[in-house]
Parts: C-alpha cells; sequence; structure tokens
C-alpha cells in the first residue's frame, strides 16, 4: 500500500490548475497495452540481421587464437567479427578522461586489439539471420587465452590507493576546512567506524539493446539512450563520422537509472556490423551480459569521524571513501561531497581514494555518491545520537547549519528540520524506544529508524521548439528522454500551464536527437531542465502570437491597450475582448506559429553560484527481527521530501518510493559477489542478484512538504527522482539496531550475520 499527500506550504502562482495536479500519466495506456516501443522491438523496413557476442573468459590477458571458421560455415550465419577483422577505429585512450563532457563522449572501441581486459568482454560477435542462429554460432567458436594474474580485492590493496584529479561531475577530490584531526583528537564525544558497501549492478527493466539502421553514409540508431546528445556524439567519436550522421531514437526507455547514459557493446558492435553487412542489425546485451558491459556501482570502504562535544554540536566531521575503480577507465564517485553540506561543523575533512582493479569500469547508479555515503555517514550519526543519550532527530537539528558549511554561501531554501519534524510527527516517532531491544510482538523484536536526505539540485543546458497550428494543436519537441519518470506527462502540463491550453491540445514529442539538444535523464535533473526550456519557449511563443495579434489588420486585438492580457481556457484574452486560439492563428497566421527556448547549465545560472541548493527529505523506518530465525521484515517505510515545487504528485510519488524500495534493497539484500580468484560477478541474474520485489515492500507512505524556490528554475522545483534513495537504506539500519542492538557496518544486512548475535541479544 502507498499513500502520497502533498503539503502545498507555497505556490508558485495562485492561478495554477495543471502543473501540480496528479495527472495521469500520458503514456500509461500505451505501456499497458504493450503499444510503447522500446528499443529492441522497432522493425527495419528491410529484413533484420540479429548479432549475439560472445564474452572473454578470463579477466586479464590476452588472445592467443581464436578459432571461428566453424562459426562462420554455421547455417544462417552472415558474419563472424573479431578483433582480427574488425573494422580500424580510434584508440580508447587514457584511463583518466581530461573534462567531465568527454567522459560521455569518448570513442569507445570494441574488438580493436587482443588484450582483454576484464572477464566478458566482447571478443567476438556473430551476426545471422536469426538470434537463435546468432547464439548457436557463438558456441563454436573456440578462444585460446594467454591469462595474466588480476587484482580484484580491494580491501588488500588500500595501500596501493591513490587520488584523482576529481571526482564524478566535477567535484573536488577532497575538502578541508579547518583543523579536523586537531579538532577530532579533543572532541569529548568520538564515532570512529568503518562501513563497507558492496558492487551493485542497475537491473533496469529493459536489457540494453540496439537496431542500427544505414542509408549511404548515415546511421540510425535505435537504443535506450538517458541522453541523446552524449549516445550521437559517442557513436560518432567512435565510428570516425561527424555526429550529424548519426540519428539517435529512444522514445521509451524501460528504465535506466545510470546505467544507459553512455554507449555500450551493443550500440557500437551493431553499428559496425550493420555497415559491414549493409542491413539493419539488432542486438541485446543478455541479463548475464549486462553485469560485465553495462556498468555497476564500485565497492567501498568508508570511514566515517565525527567529534562532538557533550551537548551533542559536531565539532568535527570527516569522511574518507576508498573506491575500487576499472584500471583501464577511471571513475570516482562524489560519495562523500554531500557530506559537505549537510550538518554544521567548524572543522571537516571530506577525501576520495580509488583502488585500480581488473574489472570493467564503474558508472553512475541512481543516486550516485549519496546512495552508499548517506547509507554509511547516516548510520554512524545514529551511532553518536547513541553514545550521546540524544534523541537521533535532536541531533541533527542541533547541528541544523544557517548556511553551506564549506562553500559559504545561503541556501536557495532549506527545510530538512521541517521534513524531519513532520516526519516524527505523521511516523509515531515519539512511541520509539531508544534501548535496543525494548520492544516485541510475540517473537518479534521491533524497531524504529531514522536518516535524513539530501540530494544536490542541477540543471543542465537544453533547448526546446514549441509549435501552434491553425488547428490549435500545440506540439513541443526536444531530444529529452522519458525513463520511466513521467517526462511526457510533465512536459504536457508545463505547456499547457504556460499557453492556457488543455492538456489534450498538447502533443510532446521526445527521444529524437533531430529535436532541440537537451541535457537528457540523469542526475535528477531531467525535469528542471527540459520543463525551463519548454517553459521559456512557451513565453516565446505567447509572445510572438501576441506580437502578431496586436500589429496585423486581420486581428480583432489590432492596436488593443495589453495592460490585461491573458492566455486561458485556450484563447487569447485582452480586456474584454477574447479569441479561440485556433481562430485567431487561422486569421492571422495561417502556417502557424513555432518558437524556441532554451535554459544555460547550473555554472551559467546565477542561482547556483550564489547559492547552495538541494533537496531534502527524511526517512523512518519500521522493521521486524525475527528472534528465532534472525529474518528481517520491513513494516513501514515513510518519506518525508522537500523538493521545491511539485510538478505532479502522482509521478513524483512513484520516483520516491522507486527510490525507498532501492533503500531497502540497499539495506537488506542488494550485493553482487566478485569471486576475487577470476575476476567474475557470480550472481549475475536474477535469480541470485536479490532486489526488493513485493513481498519486501511494507506500508509506504510519501508526504511532500511543497514550496517554491525561485533561485533553481522558473518552475521553482527540484530534482527528487534519486532523493527517495538517499538516507533510505540508513534508516532501515538503523531500525535494524533499534530492534537488536546488532550495529551492521558492512551491508548488505543478511542471514548469516544476524543468526550469530541472536544469542547474544539475551533472546
Amino acid at each position: 500500500m502507498t499513500r502520497t499527500t502533498t503539503n502545498a506550504t507555497e505556490r508558485s502562482s495562485p492561478n495554477s490548475s495543471v502543473i501540480g495536479r496528479p495527472s495521469d500519466r500520458i503514456d500509461g495506456a500505451l505501456k499497458v497495452m504493450g503499444r510503447a516501443t522500446y528499443a529492441y522491438e522497432h522493425a527495419a523496413g528491410e529484413a533484420t540481421a540479429y548479432g549475439y557476442i560472445l564474452g572473454a573468459a578470463i579477466a586479464k590477458g590476452r588472445i592467443v587464437e581464436i578459432d571461428t571458421t566453424d562459426a562462420e560455415q554455421a547455417p544462417g550465419v552472415l558474419h563472424v567479427m573479431t578483433h582480427r577483422n574488425a573494422p580500424p577505429l580510434p584508440v580508447f585512450g587514457p584511463p583518466v578522461t581530461p573534462t567531465v563532457p568527454e567522459v560521455f563522449t569518448r570513442a569507445r572501441p570494441m574488438l580493436a586489439t587482443d588484450r582483454v581486459r576484464y572477464y566478458d568482454e566482447p571478443v567476438a560477435l556473430v551476426v545471422a539471420e536469426t538470434f537463435e542462429a546468432a547464439r548457436a554460432a557463438v558456441g563454436l567458436i573456440r578462444v585460446h587465452y594467454e591469462r595474466e594474474a588480476g587484482i580484484f580485492d580491494l580491501k588488500e590493496r588500500l595501500t596501493e590507493a591513490y587520488t584523482p584529479r576529481r571526482t564524478n561531475a566535477g567535484f573536488e577530490t577532497d575538502s578541508a576546512v579547518g583543523d579536523f584531526e586537531g579538532a577530532f583528537a579533543a572532541a569529548s564525544v568520538k564515532i570512529d567506524a568503518t562501513y563497507r558497501t558492496p558492487f551493485e549492478h542497475h537491473n533496469p527493466m529493459e536489457p540494453h539493446a540496439t537496431l542500427a539502421i544505414w542509408s549511404g553514409d548515415e546511421v540510425t540508431i535505435y537504443t535506450a539512450a538517458q541522453t541523446l546528445a552524449n549516445f550521437r556524439a559517442g557513436i560518432a567519436n567512435t565510428l570516425n563520422i561527424s555526429p550529424e550522421r548519426v540519428r539517435i531514437v529512444s522514445p521509451y526507455i524501460g528504465g535506466g537509472f545510470g546505467s544507459k547514459l553512455i554507449i555500450h557493446a551493443d550500440t557500437v558492435l551493431a553499428a559496425l556490423a550493420a555497415r559491414i553487412l549493409e542491413r539493419p542489425v539488432k542486438i541485446a546485451l543478455t541479463r548475464q551480459q549486462m553485469f560485465a558491459n553495462a556498468g555497476h556501482r564500485a565497492e567501498m570502504i568508508q570511514q566515517v569521524r565525527l567529534g562532538a562535544n557533550p551537548d551533542g554540536r559536531l565539532a568535527a566531521i570527516g569522511h574518507d571513501v576508498y573506491s575500487a575503480t576499472s584500471r583501464f577507465e577511471e571513475y570516482c564517485e562524489q560519495t562523500a561531497v554531500f557530506a559537505r553540506s549537510l550538518y554544521a561543523a567548524p572543522n571537516r575533512l571530506t577525501r576520495h581514494r580509488l583502488v585500480s582493479v581488473d574489472l570493467n569500469r564503474g558508472e553512475w547508479m541512481r543516486s550516485p555518491g549519496e546512495a552508499p555515503g548517506m547509507l554509511a555517514f547516516e548510520c554512524a550519526v545514529d551511532e553518536l545520537a547513541e553514545r550521546l543519550g540524544l534523541d537521533p532527530i535532536e541531533l541533527r537539528i542541533r547541528n541544523e547549519p544557517a548556511e553551506d558549511p564549506e562553500r559559504r554561501v545561503p541556501f536557495s531554501t532549506r527545510n530538512l528540520v521541517a521534513c524531519m519534524k513532520e516526519g516524527a510527527h505523521r511516523f509515531g516517532w515519539v512511541h520509539r524506544k531508544p534501548a535496543p531491544g525494548s520492544t516485541r510482538e510475540g517473537r518479534n523484536l521491533i524497531g524504529y529508524g531514522m536518516a535524513a536526505a539530501i540530494r544536490p539540485n542541477f540543471i543542465g543546458a537544453s533547448r526546446a521548439q514549441v509549435t501552434l497550428d491553425a488547428n490549435g494543436q500545440v506540439t513541443a519537441r526536444l531530444d529529452m528522454t522519458d525513463i520511466g519518470t513521467g517526462t511526457y506527462t510533465i512536459l504536457t502540463q508545463i505547456a499547457a500551464e504556460s499557453l492556457g491550453v488543455p492538456m489534450s491540445s498538447i502533443k510532446v514529442e521526445l527521444g529524437d536527437s533531430r529535436f532541440p539538444r537537451t541535457a537528457g535523464s540523469g542526475g535528477s535533473w531531467g525535469a528542471a531542465s527540459a520543463g525551463s526550456a519548454l517553459y521559456h519557449a512557451c513565453t516565446a511563443l505567447k509572445e510572438h502570437i501576441l506580437e502578431t495579434a496586436l500589429t496585423n489588420e486581420s486581428s480583432p486585438f489590432y492596436r488593443a491597450n495589453t495592460d490585461d492580457t491573458r492566455f486561458a481556457d485556450g484563447e487569447l484574452r485582452i480586456g474584454g475582448r477574447s479569441e479561440r486560439l485556433a481562430d485567431l492563428v487561422r486569421r492571422i497566421a495561417p502556417l502557424g506559429f513555432e518558437a524556441e527556448g532554451s535554459v544555460g547549465p547550473a555554472s551559467e545560472t546565477d542561482g547556483y553560484k550564489a547559492y547552495s541548493q538541494h533537496s531534502y527529505g527524511a526517512h523512518f523506518a519500521e522493521v521486524a527481527v525475527d528472534c528465532d530465525t534472525g529474518e528481517i521484515r520491513m513494516r513501514r517505510l515513510l518519506s518525508v521530501i522537500g523538493a521545491g515545487r511539485i510538478l505532479n504528485p502522482k509521478t513524483a510519488r512513484s520516483q520516491i518510493i522507486g527510490g525507498m524500495t532501492w533503500g531497502i534493497g540497499a539495506a537488506l539484500m542488494e550485493k553482487t559477489v566478485l569471486d576475487p580468484r577470476h575476476g567474475h560477478f557470480v550472481n549475475h541474474d536474477l535469480a541470485e542478484y536479490h532486489v526488493a520485489v513485493n513481498a519486501d515492500v511494507p506500508d509506504m507512505e510519501v508526504i511532500f512538504l511543497e514550496e517554491h524556490d525561485d533561485k533553481a528554475n522558473p518552475l521553482g522545483s527540484k530534482g527528487l527522482g534519486e532523493l527517495g534513495v538517499c538516507g533510505a537504506g540508513a534508516a532501515v539500519a538503523n531500525a535494524v539496531y533499534n530492534a537488536t542492538g546488532f550495529r551492521v557496518r558492512e551491508f548488505p544486512i543478511t542471514l548469516d550475520q544476524m543468526l550469530p548475535i541472536l544469542p547474544l541479544t539475551g533472546i
């Protein structure tokens, strides 16, 4: 069961009627009827060939010999590609890329050399008339390797850690304010705890898949892409062609969670094979192949040090992160960055270090940084509260900063304390017993836990085009994508309210690189970035219509006084006159109107330079732990969210409960097990990589404390798609401690960790 409550403390406009409405999803009917076309479902106008990838059976070394004779002669096989006959491609480049954009757009050659850099790296591609024929032929390829010793264990290599130049998104690797070491040593109360978070994998419902079609020297790529511009640049750089010769089409995406921000093997190999064969080629990664070839969240070891005065005021905050990274391409998740803005303390230190391992690169996974970082940090804050004898909420309130503690700029808005207080009231926090193991129901121990949530608010450069035709139809076009977040619906609402027309008059077209470029879906910036561009486009369209209406002699508003001008109910109203927009367009512009709007990146926006911008939340969890088996069951999970103006409470709720579910998974079940001997992810399917399912998800409630952040964007909204994950797992872990007195520092909390401690609890 899920519930949503919106507390509208401030509205952007007293006349708001469309934005803020819990509208049903525009694409909902198409999806439930199976008519929304996903990447692998696109059909070419001619016979399509099918590719199947063979992955390396070792994690490090080189190919000594590869025999494809039998595969080439197998029924239906059209082509077998290996490093011996693959087209020449640009070199991959150095492990560290010089700029943030290049991380997304750099050339990613496949089958380029005889080197093997990670387990299951593509070593051959078979293309055949059918998928089954290609898969069967792959089994006929014989590969002999020269194996080299690989390094896979993070914990054993911490002495070899190095300092990267930057963390993800360009954040500084380290930060230091005051004298952390001195203040921590002198603190009256200290927490020095080390936490370990595992490798995790995205596992979107839709696998990575591509259909590539060449027409002359131009290629059209049907794929699942969160950011079309990055895919377009990435494939262009890989194929050594201009971006203008690449079209990316991605109207519907069955989840991405960050794994579809860059091109992977399916896209590159489909494009190469289609060019060689001069016919469409379709490739999908299997679920098992995705574990090695579509990114992951890296294993991390985090040391959190907190020093406080007896009254609970923090004197020192320290957060050190050691993370595994691929040897051939660096990725440093910004795991400690959130701690720079969360709580006040005069002495502060955050550091990120990397350990090179022989795996594929880590990638952006939902809530990069905050998801693993807050899982550790908010548990440490809970430990400190117990050490001080303070309520966990009271400790956090006592350390509420008046301004950003490290940037020394004001917050654009900050309602973290309000989220915690409202959550405590709604959850019944007053009934929590501080002493662990104090609440029992039969053979179950009951525990309450909470944690704060914070997530930076971003905006990315985006453009939008909007047209109005003589039938009153409004069409908005952006290369923006909808990865299941409700983008089609939200943009329809923005256009409808901006132009004063019903939602039924709006058609939103997304997911085509021929449309104006946006920042795409990722980092929780999608709605704000694309929505702001569309808002500006609609504003420009209204100005164009009004100007023409005032200067065209055929207009009923010719030379009218514009003191009282409104676009409402599908009409233009000036003073006491009104006319339907469709009728007006037929009078004064039979070919219709067109306008564009744009928004710049955060680095060029005054609100992002002068203010610290974040979304906030507070999570509250109730768990039951079986006294005999140690089994942990979720009973309740409540999240109170402060993320600016809520554009659509229904789609927003879906995002938050999805994130809360991720938090349950991170706390209790999600872990990819790496075989340290062979560099192989063992549980590489959904049968053994456990994610939260219906039976694991409890009664969930979402409460929005709505506000308007005029420093963020014209809509007053903030990103929230990833906020639901941030801290949710820590709330669950803290509840487990409250139930049992067992403090977990290695995640997830599994039965093998619980069973040994049950006799120690006196149960």
